[in-house]
């Protein structure tokens, strides 16, 4: 026999229409009621009919996910996240990737997403506000993720903050000639570049607060990938005056760094030190210090705000911190320590673990 809404209502000891909400994850209930819900339904096997809930608001119940490209381990790690955050909400989705110029403008030129989707999702692709306005004219709410524009939700990493930070901990450790490696924007790129150039204006801002001015020599661009950051490497290690350490903007590009050092015979950090990007699940295998931005719950959260404006709440903005998480790629240089330190000495302002 075929379980009804109503038989769920009353062993929940609720309205139907209540029973109605909590199992869509509409507003207005409270959570101990909504666990009532679901566990009556549970206990009845009882599941709502994806149609009728669609006939019954007026929606969708699907959200798009628009990307760059498919093919990294941040976006992978992200749409992980959104998705699974979604489809505990109820809704599906729909994944668009537009890796090409041509892609974005024949995706953001034509009416893909009315009447198939609720709302967008997009990942650091910087819309223009033309683009903002085709979404608009389709009946879309729209979330950012990675960049920003006045009135829409959005979900951002402090990138300059980030960079900041992992320059001074490599000066704090005594480095003084101390390189950035960051990502090449490639030709027919959709994504506009914002967060690497913010992380270089950080790691600007620690020498110069430092008293040290930035090199062009030995600020270094290369696609991300492992080739990308072995080719940007391998140029700075035939530098009239090579660097001892290396702020990277992503831990794949770090990777990279890191197999050429190894490679050449250098130790690291004995010889030469690395600070990386994302805090990858391979930063453990490798013991490299980074910088972690909390990837998987930027995706989370960015759906967790379209789901607020889709339930008719303002538009808010987070931003996300980038914390130092120090493992065995850093440490001072091997001339300082080799320095024995006075006996009784006291400790300085300025020991490497003061950020």
């Amino acid at each position: 026999m075929v379980t009804s809404v109503e038989s769920v209502a009353e062993r929940a000891g609720v309205s139907v229409s209540t029973v109605s909400r909590a199992l869509r994850a509409v507003s207005g209930v409270s959570a101990a009621t909504r666990k009532r819900v679901q566990d009556a339904a549970d206990e009845l096997g009882y599941s709502a009919s994806p149609a009728a809930s669609r006939l019954a608001t007026g929606r969708t119940m699907t959200v798009g996910i628009v990307v760059p490209v498919l093919a990294k381990w941040f976006f992978g790690k992200v749409i992980g996240a959104a998705t699974q955050t979604l489809r505990e909400a109820g809704f599906d989705v729909l994944l668009y990737e537009l890796a090409t110029t041509a892609q974005r403008q024949r995706f953001f030129g034509a009416v893909h997403l009315h009447g198939r989707t609720d709302g967008v999702i997009i990942l650091a692709l910087q819309p223009s506000r033309e683009e903002l306005e085709s979404l608009a004219a389709q009946g879309q709410m729209v979330a950012l993720l990675g960049a920003e524009a006045q009135g829409i939700a959005s979900v951002s990493v402090d990138d300059f903050g980030a960079g900041r930070a992992a320059a001074r901990h490599l000066l704090n450790l005594g480095h003084e000639r101390i390189a950035f490696i960051g990502i090449r924007e490639e030709e027919d790129s959709t994504l506009g570049g914002v967060p690497p150039l913010q992380r270089l204006l950080g790691y600007r801002q620690a020498l110069a607060e430092a008293g040290r001015a930035h090199e062009d020599v030995l600020e270094q661009f290369e696609e991300n990938s492992v080739a990308g950051g072995a080719a940007a490497m391998s140029r700075l290690l035939v530098a009239e005056r090579a660097p001892t350490a290396a702020f990277v903007a992503s831990d794949e590009i770090a990777f990279g760094v890191l197999k050429v050092l190894r490679r050449s015979g250098l130790d690291v950090p004995g010889d030469f030190s690395v600070v990386g990007f994302d805090n990858h699940e391979l930063c453990d295998v490798v013991d490299l210090t980074t910088m972690d931005h909390e990837v998987a719950e930027q995706g989370r959260d960015v759906v967790r705000l379209l789901l607020d404006i889709l339930q008719g709440r303002s538009p808010a903005v987070l931003d996300h911190p980038a914390r130092l998480v120090v493992r065995g790629s850093t440490a001072p240089p091997r001339v300082l320590r080799a320095t024995p330190a006075a006996p009784d000495s006291p400790p300085s302002a300025d020991h490497p673990g003061n950020l």
